[in-house]
């Protein structure tokens, strides 16, 4: 089913330029904006991405963490001008579009392999001592 040109015209007005590049596995921290009467604050909600749906000024993901015993489950409005950013903590190695079957497992069952960048900060420092031997 295709958008409408016009749509996807008004749409992109209030779509974010700076939307946060992230995939499904991750372990990301949203901060979100919470206004309680005429105060502003920002609230930071951790855990892993179980899902990504939509397109455009209509994309959604998925967050799930477990704490204190209770798991928990948020759907984030990607451009929303409430969320204030989305940072990666841990990049995750997965090999499904959705992580839903994690919703009912605890401890290890729930454990994401991470994906190891190329070329990292942390890669380097290893390698440098080996070369100099």
């Amino acid at each position: 089913m295709s958008r409408s040109p016009l749509i996807v015209e008004v749409e992109s007005s209030y779509l974010k330029k700076d939307a946060p590049v992230f995939s499904i596995g991750d372990t990301v921290r949203v901060q979100t904006k919470i206004v309680e009467g005429e105060k502003e604050r920002i609230q930071a909600f951790t855990g892993t991405v179980i899902a990504k749906k939509g397109t455009g000024l209509s994309e959604t993901f998925t967050v799930y963490r477990t704490a204190y015993g209770s798991s928990m489950e948020r759907v984030f409005l990607l451009h929303s001008p409430r969320i204030a950013g989305v940072e990666v903590m841990r990049p995750g190695k997965v090999r499904r579009a959705k992580l839903y079957y994690i919703r009912g497992r605890s401890g290890k069952a729930t454990k994401i392999r991470e994906l190891y960048v190329a070329g990292s900060s942390e890669e380097k420092a290893e390698a440098a001592p080996s070369e100099n031997q």
